[in-house]
């Protein structure tokens, strides 16, 4: 089975504003292209990736698409936007983005209550009916609620929460991060990725593996290795910690939990090809 990254970015700096990129991000403020990440890949044993949309503009589903050329991108999670469905389907056609395999916006910390009403359930249905994820990282509980709905409304969408669903790493605190992580897991069509996201990175102090244990053990327990995906978040991770020791830390934490190498394959590669329709075989042989 092939081993993925199913989350990282690329950008060029001076094509791009990100807004989420403070003073504190230095480390980012340069190119990261597929150049750069090839070796890396090679050394820590990936084979492909699924490359995530890093602001929310037209302009970014282009760069995503000249990406999408790369043979070692498996998948793109693209831009769309979400907050006004009838735009939605007009950047789809416009950016036709090969290897599209999901979407997203970035939402911080606003509130969604929009994200239930009937024009974005129907564009949900939409989604899924073309075979698009949507990917979202819910950081509070009003946000969990609605997207918990989301999913319940729409349990054909393929639904993939990011980043551990921001544990709270810097003060190693529980809930309601633990309870908030136990009611998507309750959701069918709900997956997750065991990955590190900006916010917490940037709240932590350092790389420490350890602090991650319970919170990957928790997220095993709670969504199990079919519902569980291996990401780097690359280059964000940097900020902590390079790609080979992120990629290896979370990787053995999550053996510690799901011992099973039949587990373990999942997490690393069959979770993302199939909740992301990636057609990995095809690509492979």
């Amino acid at each position: 089975m092939a081993t993925i990254d199913a989350h990282h970015h690329f950008w060029k700096t001076d094509a791009q504003e990100q807004p989420w990129r403070t003073a504190a991000h230095s480390a980012l403020e340069r190119d990261f292209e597929p150049a750069d990440l090839v070796a890396e890949l090679d050394d820590a044993g990936v084979d492909l990736t699924v490359v995530m949309q890093s602001v929310d503009e037209p302009a970014e589903n282009d760069r995503l698409a000249e990406y999408a050329k790369h043979p070692r991108v498996a998948g793109i999670v693209g831009w769309a936007p979400i907050r006004d469905p009838r735009a939605v389907e007009a950047e789809l056609e416009r950016a036709a983005v090969p290897k599209l395999r999901g979407v997203r916006c970035l939402i911080a910390d606003d509130p969604l209550d929009w994200l239930t009403t009937p024009d974005s359930l129907a564009l949900f249905r939409d989604l899924a009916s073309r075979g698009l994820a949507w990917d979202v990282v819910p950081i509070t509980a009003a946000q969990t609620r609605r997207v918990i709905e989301l999913a319940n409304a729409v349990p054909e969408l393929r639904l993939i929460v990011d980043h551990l669903g921001r544990p709270p790493l810097d003060t190693q605190g529980w809930e309601p991060w633990a309870s908030n992580v136990s009611e998507l897991a309750a959701a069918p069509g709900v997956a997750m990725k065991v990955s590190v996201g900006i916010d917490a990175l940037t709240a932590w102090n350092g790389w420490d593996s350890e602090v991650l244990d319970r919170y990957v053990e928790h997220v095993c327990q709670q969504f199990g290795a079919s519902r569980l995906m291996l990401a780097s978040n690359w280059p964000v991770i940097l900020l902590r910690a390079s790609y080979g020791t992120a990629w290896r830390d979370l990787g053995r934490i999550v053996a510690r939990h799901l011992p099973d190498p039949g587990q373990q394959e999942q997490v690393s590669g069959g979770t993302a090809d199939r909740w992301y329709a990636l057609g990995v075989e095809a690509l492979t042989s």
